[in-house]
């Protein structure tokens, strides 16, 4: 067997994997026993160090719900690889201990016939709820929701309550066992209150008088970030999902908005770099599909710099006549892509948090405009005071770069200053104005706006740059150009 490689950054499952191993060998019996202290996530960071036939039995040695622990924790390539060298009868023992949710996000992994499969060797009712989760949309309230949850009647008095989730705790895990929610005779959704609530609630009182009715609730079919929204603004542990009439089907769990609001966060950063969310993980996804993720944005905004390249061709003969203007073009098209894309990354997340919405765009013109405006007032004051002392160092004497343009624009210190700074006010301020709206624009659209990502707004602003900045040229210096 070929020595696995170790993970720097998982060093204690390194220093683990190979006693695993050889535990494994010789007496894999005892591996319950002796791995019983561990946390399913670090027996997971393990068994990923692991060659793929070394996890199987690492799972066929563990108990059954401890190995449906360690399965969830797994990374999803390798987790798919497992199930699939498993016998539908053995995949199906090991996913019907997990949680209902994990349960379907598995299967949804798996191809169309594994899937089938498996879902035949599980039991009827474990079946049915696997089919009626997987029904629903995987983004969606409904694709994240658990059927593990606690309800009671509002009918029951606080000892009745307490005896009744005792019961549902023996009876099997429940992954939201610190909130309880108190339905009607027809399942409707009717009070909430917290495990600890119950617990310290006064004797003989009923759970109708003490449960919050005022619950916070979400249909179905509501989006994975709308879902994680709610749950951020009002604070909660569990939110609960219903039905039209109001009947609870489940509820989203913090530990799912968590994974929510890490994907959300994940797919918004890559494409704030110009490409296409990746569907896997970096290390995961394949060359041919990185090319895809990346290569039609890469040429969109290609095509949008010929648009720039084509702008200062179109002002070709201005820089014939006074090439030190080519010493500032990079200043330019830069100042407006950077205050460009600092407005459109502020909107787009105050968009994700809520705290912008497609009405407020008017608003939002108005806060950018002038923000926009004094940021080139500063940038073009620092600019022009950089032009005066650098022409006042120089004696008089221009240059770009190493090439000496000698003393024939002695005098034209102060209206090239004049041409770069009120180039600079003007380029900041419409790509501030830019760089807030389009994601509006894309939001109306029906687009995501995270697809307004720098690149696309600093290529945007390029060639808005160069005409701003020639056409400030030809009114300051229209002596020389003319």
């Amino acid at each position: 067997m070929m020595p696995t490689p170790t993970n720097p950054d998982r060093p204690l499952a390194a220093l683990l994997m190979p006693d695993l191993l050889e535990l494994l060998e010789e007496a894999p019996h005892s591996i319950g026993a002796q791995t019983e202290e561990m946390h399913p996530a670090d027996l997971a960071d393990i068994a990923e160090l692991m060659p793929l036939e070394s996890v199987a039995a690492l799972l066929a040695a563990l108990p059954k719900e401890r190995a449906a622990d360690v399965l969830e924790y797994l990374d999803e390539e390798l987790r798919t690889e497992v199930l699939e060298t498993l016998s539908a009868r053995d995949a199906a023992t090991l996913v019907e201990q997990m949680t209902p949710d994990e349960r379907a996000d598995v299967l949804d992994e798996l191809d169309e016939e594994t899937a089938d499969d498996i879902l035949s060797e599980l039991t009827p009712a474990a079946a049915a709820e696997t089919e009626r989760l997987l029904a629903y949309d995987p983004y969606t309230a409904g694709g994240l929701m658990t059927t593990e949850f606690v309800s009671v009647a509002e009918s029951l008095t606080v000892e009745e309550a307490l005896r009744a989730v005792r019961a549902m705790a023996r009876a099997g895990r429940k992954e939201a066992m610190y909130t309880v929610y108190t339905t009607d005779e027809g399942g409707r959704l009717r009070g909430v209150l917290s495990l600890r609530e119950l617990l310290a609630a006064p004797e003989g009182a009923r759970l109708t008088d003490l449960a919050w009715s005022e619950v916070v609730s979400v249909g179905p079919h509501m989006g994975q970030e709308e879902v994680s929204n709610i749950t951020s603004n009002y604070d909660l542990v569990a939110l609960p999902v219903v039905d039209e009439q109001r009947r609870l089907l489940g509820v989203v769990t913090v530990d799912d908005v968590i994974d929510v609001i890490q994907e959300e966060q994940t797919e918004d950063a890559q494409k704030f770099g110009g490409m296409e969310a990746l569907d896997e993980p970096y290390m995961q996804i394949g060359i041919f599909d990185m090319l895809k993720k990346r290569g039609g944005w890469l040429a969109v905004l290609f095509v949008g710099e010929l648009f720039t390249a084509s702008a200062i061709h179109r002002y070709e003969g201005q820089l014939d006549k006074l090439l030190i203007l080519t010493s500032f073009i990079p200043l330019i098209i830069a100042s407006g892509g950077n205050s460009g894309s600092q407005a459109t990354s502020l909107i787009i997340r105050a968009m994700a948090l809520g705290e912008v919405t497609l009405k407020d765009w008017w608003r939002v013109a108005r806060r950018e405009l002038p923000t926009g405006f004094s940021l080139g007032l500063l940038l073009g004051a620092m600019g022009f005071v950089r032009i005066m002392v650098w022409q006042s160092m120089a004696n008089g004497s221009w240059s770009v770069g190493n090439i000496a343009l000698g003393h024939d624009y002695e005098g034209l210190a102060l209206p090239i200053a004049f041409t770069v700074s009120v180039a600079l006010v003007g380029v900041v301020t419409f790509g501030s104005l830019v760089g807030s709206m389009l994601p509006f624009i894309l939001r109306r659209l029906g687009a995501d706006p995270a697809s307004a990502s720098a690149p696309f707004v600093a290529t945007l602003v390029d060639v808005s740059g160069i005409i701003i900045y020639f056409t400030a040229a030809s009114i300051f210096l229209r002596s020389v150009l003319s």
